[in-house]
């Protein structure tokens, strides 16, 4: 979801979206999530710096038609989407007194990005739609947003009303990848 409506969400629906993302199951019940709502205009400027030096610099990564596909695409809403939400997890969290991540640290990240996927569901219920912008610099995301530094940045995503309803992918639609049947990413053993 890349193209957004300028129009804004009501009020205290950003509010109950993160309430639903908090009814998540996190590991030992440790709640690591943490939301910044980037409203600030100087902040939202610098995030869509980062995007741009950071996608300037993906460019490069790729050859020939790759290269030209990847330049016309439109792989952020950042100056149409109404809200803006940074996502991290906070892997040093008391809560859950560290149950589950002694020999598995990471699934304090997997429990943010439960989240964010429980308020993705909760959106599109409500014909919201939201972005995942992940061409982003981690560190400078956590000094443009001025959070503690061992926060893990998990995503920025746009929030907001899609310009219209679709059902495949722009990625697939663009030609950049398509879906795969589900016998590709079964392994029996």
């Amino acid at each position: 979801m890349r193209r957004f409506r300028r129009d804004p969400l009501p009020v205290g629906v950003l509010d109950r979206l993160i309430e639903a993302a908090c009814l998540s199951p996190s590991v030992g019940l440790s709640q690591p999530w943490r939301f910044v709502i980037v409203d600030e205009p100087a902040r939202r400027q610098a995030v869509l710096a980062n995007f741009r030096d950071c996608n300037a610099d993906a460019l490069g990564d790729y050859a020939d038609g790759k290269a030209a596909l990847y330049a016309r695409l439109k792989l952020a809403g950042l100056e149409e989407a109404p809200c803006q939400l940074a996502v991290f997890a906070d892997r040093a969290t008391a809560m859950g007194h560290g149950l589950g991540r002694r020999t598995m640290p990471e699934t304090a990240d997997y429990s943010a990005v439960m989240a964010v996927f429980t308020m993705w569901l909760a959106a599109r219920a409500e014909g919201i739609g939201m972005g995942w912008v992940s061409i982003l610099d981690s560190a400078r995301m956590c000094e443009i947003l001025d959070v503690p530094q061992d926060w893990r940045f998990i995503g920025h995503f746009c929030i907001g009303y899609p310009e219209s309803e679709e059902t495949v992918p722009e990625l697939e639609r663009e030609g950049w990848e398509h879906r795969r049947t589900v016998d590709e990413f079964i392994v029996r053993r």
